[in-house]
């Protein structure tokens, strides 16, 4: 018997829109069992193929169903929409309610399942007639730094949230948080749901000494979103600039343009901007730097922060409560506490760093003590669990595949 999961997410993934989200996503697509087959509901970011025709493809060697249900360029994934019309997420939803009855069609299998990523899409998830397995991947809470439209809208966030907690057969948090709401506030969702962070696939990010140059390289990688706080990110790179004499590099990868925060202007001389780079060219510049750096006022669980540690790159960070057991002092990083100043937060940060800078020249660190805080979130530990949980829910809950009913293999005929 074969499962058949149908990933709704608005990644195409040729593509190449980056963050901890579509990191999991490329994971489930990469390293799905033989007992299951994956079909993914995306976008075409080259404006390439047919919308609503699906097309088999091969990712990172594993071979996929891919149906593309809206063409939207690589550049607008990258920019905040500013009016609702503007909106990846709404124009994705659209365009999946567009092609539902093929999506329907596609996803029929010995056993099914449907996995999505944001609330937004449950609705059209559940009229598949499969179980849905809901991620939920951030906490923010209203009056929290976020950009464009949910900061201004976030009733209809709130909304959203309730009817996909409420359409969901199983609910995963990914971190501790969540889950922890959902018992105070709404204990029924509470029971049918759990913890798991995402994953980290440390064989790509091995653990390797730091590099030898007298220069620190500070590294981050993702999108540079309003709540990950960049003022507060330059501003403390700018400090320990200053203090290290001027042997500082950061190292950004990702794809925003950190140009719209002015701040950026003071640390523009030793950044080395790297763009988009696959999981491989991640790796080998983490690898390469000797620390990163999270200034974040709300997170799920970031992947970069998994892949840094799985790297043997200690991390910096403002403290949120889902770091405690990855960032140790003296072994694995440091955590300061966000002061209402934000001259404070700088100062302090900054002075994180600079003793970070002192302990690795002096030896006090050890990559694979760093990487050992990352073994309960691996892909080999974490992956077939999930894999497990759709399974499961196909068993249970799954309609029987009707005679002439598509199945995986016959979808890809088209």
């Amino acid at each position: 018997m074969v499962h058949r999961i149908t990933l709704f997410h608005s990644i195409d993934p040729r593509g190449g829109k980056v963050g901890g989200i579509e990191t999991h996503v490329r994971l489930m697509l990469s390293r799905h069992p033989d007992s299951v087959s994956m079909l993914l509901v995306g976008i075409d970011e080259r404006g390439d193929l047919e919308i609503g025709k699906p097309v088999e493809i091969e990712y990172d060697g594993r071979s996929i169903d891919f149906l593309p249900v809206v063409h939207i360029p690589g550049d607008s994934l990258h920019a905040a929409a500013r009016k609702i019309t503007q909106s990846v997420t709404l124009r994705f939803t659209l365009g999946i309610m567009r092609h539902l009855l093929t999506i329907r069609r596609l996803a029929a299998g010995d056993t099914a399942s449907t996995e999505i990523e944001r609330f937004e899409q449950a609705i059209p998830a559940r009229l598949i007639g499969h179980p849905v397995v809901q991620l939920v991947h951030n906490e923010g809470t209203r009056g929290d730094k976020m950009d464009s439209l949910l900061g201004r809208h976030w009733w209809l966030h709130r909304l959203s949230e309730k009817i996909a907690l409420a359409l969901a057969s199983r609910v995963v948090g990914v971190n501790p948080s969540i889950i922890a709401r959902y018992e105070r506030e709404m204990p029924l969702i509470a029971r049918k749901s759990e913890f798991m962070t995402v994953s980290v696939d440390t064989e790509r990010f091995p653990a390797a000494p730091f590099p030898t140059t007298d220069v620190f390289r500070v590294v981050f990688a993702g999108r540079l979103d309003a709540f990950k706080d960049p003022p507060l990110m330059f501003e403390t790179l700018r400090r320990l600039h200053a203090r290290l004499g001027g042997k500082l590099e950061f190292h950004y990868v990702g794809t925003s343009d950190p140009h719209r925060d002015k701040e950026f202007a003071a640390i523009e001389p030793f950044t080395v901007r790297h763009g988009f780079q696959t999981g491989e060219g991640v790796s080998a510049i983490m690898r390469d730097c000797h620390a990163g750096i999270l200034t974040s006022y709300f997170e799920g669980m970031p992947c970069y922060l998994l892949e840094a540690l799985s790297s043997g790159r200690p991390v910096g960070a403002i403290r949120l409560p889902q770091y405690d057991p990855l960032i140790e002092a003296g072994v694995s990083g440091f955590l300061v506490e966000r002061p209402e100043d934000r001259e404070a937060a700088a100062e302090a940060m900054a002075d994180g760093f600079a003793r970070l800078a002192a302990d690795i020249a002096a030896g006090r660190l050890d990559p694979g003590a760093i990487r050992a805080k990352v073994t309960p979130y691996s892909v080999a530990v974490q992956m077939p669990k999930l894999f497990e949980r759709h399974i499961a829910l196909g068993r249970v809950r799954s309609p029987a595949r009707q005679p002439g009913a598509a199945s995986p293999a016959n979808s890809r005929s088209h």
